[in-house]
């Protein structure tokens, strides 16, 4: 399996600002990835974000595919 990971915001700094492609994982999962994405980068435990999975915003129990774009999303306002 093959997935795209996009932090932003603070998140660029703990993980990689470009992000990264995350490739022949066993993950299922949302909630699956954000195991594996704690083992490798514990800085990201303190901060407070969700995901989005091909431009949606989803839960932990949220399935995963090949090819799937992730996007780490951190708190943000609009005015």
């Amino acid at each position: 399996m093959k997935l795209t990971i996009l932090p932003f915001g603070a998140l660029t700094d703990s993980v990689s600002p470009a992000g990264f492609l995350l490739e022949n994982a066993q993950i299922a999962t949302v909630s699956q990835l954000h195991a594996h994405l704690l083992a490798q980068y514990p800085a990201i435990a303190a901060q407070r974000f969700r995901y989005a999975v091909n431009q949606e915003l989803v839960d932990e129990q949220h399935p995963l595919q090949d090819g799937d774009e992730v996007a780490l999303l951190p708190p943000f306002s609009g005015g």
